[in-house]
């Protein structure tokens, strides 16, 4: 029988890159890519993050389930919500990014993006203030345990729209 350890190191398959999103300043809108250069221990080049964090912050890089996009719509009361409204760095599809949490210390979680790029898990990114100000009364709420994860960097590289996204634990 499977230990709670054996089950968590599992992932069915990989995911894919749906969307990147960059953010050059603080309170302007995100710029979506095609490709960007992540830089280990830094961010994303052209985000914020990588020009005015300090060097190996926990918040190098979002990321976002694609699949809860249309959910937090349908429980905002929107017809049609576009993802860069989250200012999410990374969508995700195809990958369950709530299982992509430590459940145990000695067991950190990878995340592998294409050929080169490694990120850890460094915990959820909460929604914040300002998406009742973009979805309406209630998205705060909506969006409580669905606004995605954060990661640093420890592997840099070239992150492209459709690259494969794995999860390793441990």
């Amino acid at each position: 029988m499977s230990t709670l350890r054996d089950l968590t190191s599992r992932t069915p398959h990989a995911g894919r890159v749906e969307r990147i999103y960059v953010r050059p300043a603080r309170d302007v809108p995100v710029h979506e890519v095609d490709a960007v250069l992540a830089i280990a221990g830094r961010g994303l080049e052209g985000d914020r993050s990588a020009k005015t964090a300090r060097a190996g912050h926990k918040r190098q890089v979002t990321l976002m389930q694609a699949e809860h996009v249309p959910l937090i719509a349908a429980w905002t009361h929107n017809e049609r919500v576009t993802p860069a409204v989250f200012r999410r760095n990374l969508h995700i599809a195809g990958v369950n990014l709530l299982a992509a949490r430590a459940l145990f210390d000695d067991q950190p979680v990878r995340i592998a993006i294409g050929d080169s790029v490694v990120l850890i898990v460094t915990g959820s990114c909460d929604p914040c203030s300002k998406m009742e100000a973009a979805l309406g009364e209630g998205a705060y709420n909506a969006m409580r345990g669905h606004g995605g994860i954060t990661a640093t960097i420890v592997v840099g590289g070239i992150i492209k729209r459709h690259d494969a996204v794995r999860i390793f634990v441990g």
